[in-house]
């Protein structure tokens, strides 16, 4: 699929699918911290404080998450659930 695309256009296999070609092209870094997505979130992301009532059950169920604009709804990138969650919370993305 061509990259980046409309989120909300795609099925969830098809998101599947984004989030996979993402992390390929992002050489298995997440988007926003940089490090690794197969390893744990950096303390400097995870000492911020995440209020998770702002956020769906089971969110962090799926540790990468395919990381789109709400304005425009363009895919960005792959990223761990937390830093997701941190981009959201203090970043509005």
């Amino acid at each position: 699929m061509k990259l980046p695309t409309d989120y909300k256009k795609l099925s969830p296999k098809q998101r599947r699918e984004v989030r996979l070609q993402y992390i390929e092209a992002q050489s298995n870094k997440c988007m926003y911290c940089g490090e690794s997505l197969y390893e744990a979130v950096p303390e400097r992301i995870t000492k911020k404080p995440i209020n998770w009532k702002l956020f769906p059950a089971g969110f962090l169920v799926h540790p990468i998450h395919l990381q789109h604009c709400h304005k425009t709804n363009m895919t960005e990138g792959a990223v761990h659930a937390y830093c997701n969650a941190v981009l959201w919370q203090y970043e509005g993305k």
